[in-house]
């Protein structure tokens, strides 16, 4: 029989052989890389089993990217895609090393083209139906693929990145390092990372009580902006700090809001996401926060007659090791708007 990857090379050669040529070559893997494979964990109500650790990774977003990387793993990675941000700091080096194959979704012919034997993401938008492809299409190639527990404990239908009716919690991105560490054969270096991220959050908020402050987070978009409900990363950082989301009342996961209910709502602080990508309006804090102090629904809200604004990245406010920046920039943010001691 076939190797999964001399099939997958097979059916994707006469399409996308100018491609391919340029294609990172993979790492050696060390002498012991196969003890203990194969090696399957759940996910999202499937098992994944690779027989040896992946050596042609592909992660479709930057959340995944950025876990890959934070374990050390940029050498066995062979293309990236669906960036909202600058790589966190840090990983700038590592990055460097692996191609973008594209700053939003890549096709799947482009992802073929890397051969890889491995492919991660962190939403079901990305790694499905309508997405770059459904993960039956890689796995009937014979690769591997992972999906983020974070995105599986919700519905994903509808509107406004889907509904979580249970809160989510930091277990779900500490669950996804450990798997991805135990998949590449590094578990060690997935516990030293989820006790540092650990260590990061008792530090952030080790004397921050914001019991009292509403707050409010806009992703994207002027025309009908996203707002964060109760129930997703901006649910596990306003937790964190003990405020309250003037939003908290939905669970949908960024429900667009019209912007007189967002003034009638009137927050004490708005969280803006400081995106760099180039596919909503008003991406950039700047763009929104001109847009607030001009807008006249918005232009009144006690927050922006303050300027109590905290600039998060778009990466911090999705479900990943970013949620962490998260929570330390809300506290400070919060710190220096003296809204708590």
């Amino acid at each position: 029989m076939s190797s999964p990857r001399r099939l997958l090379a097979a059916i994707a050669l006469p399409l996308l052989l100018p491609l391919t040529a340029c294609g990172a070559q993979a790492a050696e893997p060390a002498a012991d890389a196969a003890d203990g494979y194969p090696v399957t964990v759940g996910n999202c109500g499937r098992e994944v089993t690779v027989e040896a650790p992946p050596q042609r990774a592909v992660s479709l977003n930057q959340g995944s990217t950025e876990i890959l990387l934070s374990l050390g793993l940029a050498d066995r990675m062979v293309g990236t895609a669906t960036w909202t941000d600058p790589v966190a700091e840090g990983l700038e080096e590592a990055n460097a090393t692996v191609p973008r194959l594209a700053d939003n979704a890549p096709s799947f012919e482009k992802v073929l083209a890397q051969e890889p034997d491995f492919v991660s993401a962190s939403f079901a938008s990305t790694l499905g139906e309508g997405g770059v492809a459904a993960r039956e299409d890689f796995e009937n190639l014979g690769v591997a693929t992972y999906l983020s527990p974070a995105d599986c404990v919700k519905s994903n239908e509808g509107d406004g990145d889907g509904v979580r009716e249970e809160p989510l919690t930091m277990d779900a991105v500490y669950g996804e390092v450990r798997d991805l560490a135990a998949i590449f054969g590094v578990a060690e270096r997935g516990e030293e990372l989820v006790a540092e991220l650990q260590e990061r959050v008792d530090t952030a908020t080790a004397d921050v009580d914001a019991s009292g402050v509403t707050v409010l987070y806009w992703f994207a978009n002027s025309e009908a902006p996203y707002m964060a409900g109760c129930c997703g990363a901006p649910g596990i950082i306003t937790g964190a700090v003990g405020a309250d989301n003037v939003f908290d009342d939905t669970h949908a996961e960024w429900p667009q809001i019209n912007w007189e209910t967002v003034a009638d709502r009137d927050p004490d602080v708005l969280v803006i996401g400081d995106l760099t990508r180039e596919r909503q309006t008003a991406e950039t804090a700047e763009a929104k926060i001109r847009f607030l102090e001009t807008n006249p629904v918005t232009q009144h809200m006690d927050a922006v007659r303050n300027e109590r604004y905290i600039l998060l990245s778009g990466a911090a406010m999705n479900p990943s090791i970013r949620t962490v920046e998260g929570i330390e920039k809300v506290a400070q943010g919060l710190r220096d708007l003296g809204l708590v001691d």
